[in-house]
């Protein structure tokens, strides 16, 4: 039985200057006034990087341009604030170090609060990089987090909207750790929940020796479709407990990366809600974990639960 949905108590929104990370912003937007929490915009000045791109004649007047470099952040900052439809509510500040450091450490202090940034900051490339900040963030910190894709064409402006939540689910209890927030986030916002199962056979369930097959693939699997068709069901009866009102199922046969990333794209303005680790059960965000995959090769903004044991 799932248990009371989970409620946020603010968002956190780092920044760092760049359009690219602005691109958070029509969703930080939304979700602000949905949920009516306030909201906290975060800068970084990293003082260490900072110093290794200057010349060693203006090193002496570093402290002075650093004070000018958090002067500067902080005006960006205070018009970001003003572009909030209830601009009372969204606080500002400058803090230094390393942003990725920083942005877990505020996490820690609150791990109700809801952490919302685009998924690559100033280097603007087209992919989610190995390295960058908002990776960082998603290996070390425990606070959920809104991740939104970058892309060209994003507005930074407005508010965006979301109409569905796709939720996928692979059978264990820590993917469906998941459930509680998005039923929370379905009934704030007023959004369908749509519960997705991918399921396959493994070669060697069904294969036996010299090339020769056990069992036959095509009456194996309606069988475990079936099984899948019958697990979401269970989940769907379990969220309209919990108030949500819209809940549908939807089961494909293939691997689970590939066709978390095609329903998404087939079905706009639509959040994809998972837990960052599955079947798994590591203390650690891993690298080929079907949720890092969907982070890495999908466009769609996705929310994201550290499970627990």
């Amino acid at each position: 039985m799932l248990e009371e949905e989970i409620v946020y108590t603010k968002m956190l929104v780092p920044l760092d200057g760049s359009r690219t990370a602005e691109k958070v912003l029509p969703y930080a937007r939304y979700i602000a006034a949905k949920f009516k929490i306030p909201v906290e915009l975060l800068a970084v000045i990293d003082v260490a990087e900072f110093a290794a791109h200057i010349t060693a004649e203006k090193a002496r007047f570093i402290d002075i341009m650093i004070e000018e470099g958090i002067c500067s952040s902080e005006t960006y900052l205070r018009g970001i604030a003003s572009s909030f439809y209830n601009s009372a509510a969204v606080t500002f500040k400058v803090e230094k170090g390393r942003a990725a450091d920083v942005i877990v450490e505020y996490g820690e202090k609150d791990r109700a609060m809801l952490i919302a940034m685009a998924t690559h900051g100033r280097s603007g490339l087209n992919r989610f990089l190995l390295g960058s900040v908002a990776e960082k963030v998603l290996r070390a910190t425990d606070n959920a987090l809104l991740l939104v894709r970058a892309t060209d064409e994003a507005p930074t402006d407005g508010q965006a909207e979301f109409k569905s939540i796709i939720v996928p689910l692979d059978g264990s209890e820590l993917a469906e750790s998941i459930l509680p927030m998005a039923a929370g986030v379905a009934n704030k916002l007023g959004l369908e929940v749509v519960l997705f199962r991918a399921y396959h056979i493994p070669y060697n369930t069904y294969a036996g020796g010299d090339g020769l097959y056990a069992i036959n693939y095509d009456d194996l699997i309606p069988a475990v479709r079936d099984e899948a068709n019958d697990y979401l069901e269970k989940k769907a009866a379990e969220l309209k407990k919990l108030g949500v009102e819209n809940v549908s199922a939807v089961s494909k046969e293939g691997f689970a990366g590939d066709e978390i990333l095609a329903i998404g794209r087939k079905t706009p303005n639509a959040l994809i809600a998972m837990c960052s680790h599955g079947r798994s059960g590591v203390r650690r965000w891993v690298l080929g974990s079907v949720t890092e995959n969907v982070v890495r090769h999908g466009d769609n903004p996705m929310l994201i639960f550290r499970g627990s044991f």
